[in-house]
């Protein structure tokens, strides 16, 4: 229990009571905005696999929040912790994400109750698809209804048995490939896509640092070059956004928190080096590139400039909000600041770039597979060639003109033809920007009148505004 004696709302409570702070600003009736609020529906499945030499019976969901445009998308997480009000509250997440960044899909979510570090990658593979075959036959995978892709706890791997065992039950769908999103190259997955989360933050956070508005609003000052960043989980979408943020951006990762200890080096972690270390060793411990600390709960609470929790949600709640010693926090995983904490650190002046805006990089780039998969071509595999004849010709006549020779590295990187990792990357960052830009102006606007209105208020409001407005154009 905190200091103040308030009761630690659940993950759900959570996503609900930030719901309606939004829906007070909103001229919205109230009916509609039940009807947007609550999930539409939830399947659990509980089903048996024969493993050494017994019966294991595992027990899944598959939420689907809101069918205001389909197919609805959403991950599936793998954890002992999945139930159903975890996953609810993911589904609704989902819907507010893809709104916000206009991707036009509605919110689905979807869990297995498993540890799979306890289970053999055959094993998996066998629990996967038994799983899979139960949410394919109720079309809760299905390339024009329900599309999964991964979470914590699932990736490529998984991906592909899915999309194996769709078209193994589907045999004459020719777009069974777009039944889900993550999938490795060779199975119909697109270039981009396993960085992207964490591609998506680091362009959140470039466009938050373009605004000096913004950047003084959280007491920081000029760019991304020499910032002290903590990471809070180096799985995925952690390890690519301290990845880019440090090569490309300049940034010092000064902590690297994983469930089993941290890496502390004030002058900066070299996070490649460590990535490698921690794949191989699965521990920091021992590793030369900072000190490791086994207790890392006074690190996630560490002074630094911008914190990123990358994790489970609800990591920073009631208990330690007060003590956060973060300008700036973005929110790498789903819901990891609780209602109560929100609320606490932003009566500190804490600034926090809302997760349905900040991850929204994996359902973009989610986006673009499945539309590469339905047009069954690879972007850029028609044009690329086209571009570079131009590009050439044009070249060569100013070289012409001018009786000068343009250097060969310009030349090189500009007649290079956009590729598909290349085209990918550009639509993820307008995404980004574009979204970036509606929803400061949405929090300027209000907080002139208001100062206690934030980016989260401001994201929620846009999404709750676009769906609804799906919803009245359905004449429902």
């Amino acid at each position: 229990m905190s200091s103040n004696n308030r009761k630690e709302p659940s993950f759900r409570q959570s996503v609900d009571a930030l719901y309606n702070r939004a829906i007070r600003h909103m001229n919205i009736s109230e009916g509609l905005a039940e009807k947007i609020r609550v999930c539409n529906s939830t399947y659990t499945v509980r089903f048996g696999v024969k493993l050494r030499g017994d019966f294991h019976t595992f027990t899944g969901y598959r939420s689907v929040h809101s069918e205001h445009a389909e197919p609805v998308k959403g991950g599936i997480r793998y954890a002992m912790s999945v139930n159903q009000d975890e996953v609810e509250a993911l589904a609704a997440l989902m819907t507010y994400k893809c709104a916000v960044v206009e991707v036009p899909f509605g919110g689905s979510k979807g869990g297995l109750r498993i540890n799979p570090r306890d289970w053999s990658e055959d094993e998996l593979e066998r629990i996967t698809r038994r799983f899979a075959f139960e949410l394919i036959k109720r079309d809760l995978i299905n390339p024009s209804q329900n599309v999964p892709a991964p979470d914590m706890g699932t990736g490529e791997k998984e991906m592909a048995w899915i999309a194996d065992q769709y078209k193994r039950m589907n045999t004459t769908d020719i777009d069974a490939r777009a039944c889900v999103t993550g999938k490795p190259l060779n199975a119909g997955g697109i270039r981009g896509r396993t960085e992207a989360t964490g591609r998506g933050i680091q362009y959140a956070l470039r466009d938050f640092f373009r605004y000096p508005e913004d950047v003084k609003a959280s007491g920081l000052k000029g760019d991304l070059k020499g910032k002290r960043i903590i990471v809070q989980g180096f799985g995925n979408v952690g390890y690519h956004a301290a990845k880019f943020l440090q090569e490309e951006d300049d940034a010092k990762i000064t902590h690297i928190l994983e469930y089993n200890g941290g890496l502390v080096n004030p002058k900066g972690i070299k996070v490649q080096e460590a990535k490698d270390w921690f794949t191989h060793h699965g521990s920091f411990k021992d590793c030369e590139l900072g000190e490791f600390v086994e207790e890392t709960k006074p690190l996630f609470e560490a002074e630094c400039d911008i914190l990123i929790p990358a994790a489970m949600e609800g990591v920073i709640n009631l208990e330690n909000a007060d003590r956060i010693d973060a300008n700036l926090i973005i929110e790498a995983a789903n819901g990891p600041v609780t209602a109560g904490a929100d609320e606490v650190l932003r009566k500190k002046g804490t600034v926090i770039i809302p997760d349905m805006y900040a991850n929204a990089g994996g359902v973009t780039v989610s986006y673009f597979e499945w539309v590469k998969n339905l047009s069954h071509i690879r972007f850029g595999r028609m044009q690329r060639r086209e571009e570079e004849a131009r590009h050439r010709m044009l070249i060569e006549e100013i070289e012409r003109a001018t009786s000068n020779k343009l250097s060969k590295a310009f030349k090189e990187r500009y007649i290079k033809g956009a590729d598909e990792l290349t085209l990918v990357r550009s639509g993820l960052d307008d995404t980004m920007r574009g979204s970036y830009a509606t929803m400061r102006e949405t929090w300027h606007d209000k907080r002139s009148d208001d100062p206690d209105f934030d980016l989260r208020t401001a994201a929620y409001i846009i999404a709750i505004q676009r769906v609804a407005d799906s919803y009245k154009a359905l004449g429902l």
